[in-house]
């Protein structure tokens, strides 16, 4: 695990660090040529410079979301905007992580992907990748 991350982890409450924590090795694990780093305040991992996957703290629990997950069809995830293509679902337990969903979900995160890099040039056009 990243060093920053490890750190956002730690400043976090036992239940939302072990969720964090799991998601990071699960992550790590599916993902090993992704670059992780502290991007907007909260871990992050990169495919090719390009957004796919991170998690936050938020009210309602730890956000997974996932920048392309609007593709992925998955009724596991919500997707709330039109604009952009992300989806996330929040956990409050270590329990509520479904390992093969996730697994699933980050096999397509590699599939699906719409190029974030490169949206500021494009004036908030986003184009698919894969």
């Amino acid at each position: 695990m990243h060093p920053d991350t490890l750190k956002y982890n730690e400043q976090l409450e036992a239940n939302h660090k072990e969720v964090c924590d799991l998601l990071a090795q699960q992550i790590d694990k599916n993902l090993p040529e992704a670059e992780n780093r502290i991007w907007h305040a909260h871990p992050v991992w990169f495919l090719d410079g390009n957004p796919t996957v991170g998690y936050s703290k938020q009210k309602p629990g730890i956000r997974l979301m996932f920048w392309s997950g609007a593709n992925f069809e998955e009724a596991g995830l919500n997707v709330v905007g039109k604009k952009f293509k992300d989806a996330s679902v929040f956990y409050n337990d270590v329990s509520e992580v479904g390992k093969s969903d996730l697994r699933r979900w980050l096999k397509k995160a590699r599939e699906i992907q719409w190029d974030y890099k490169n949206i500021v040039r494009r004036k908030g056009r986003l184009e698919r990748l894969t």
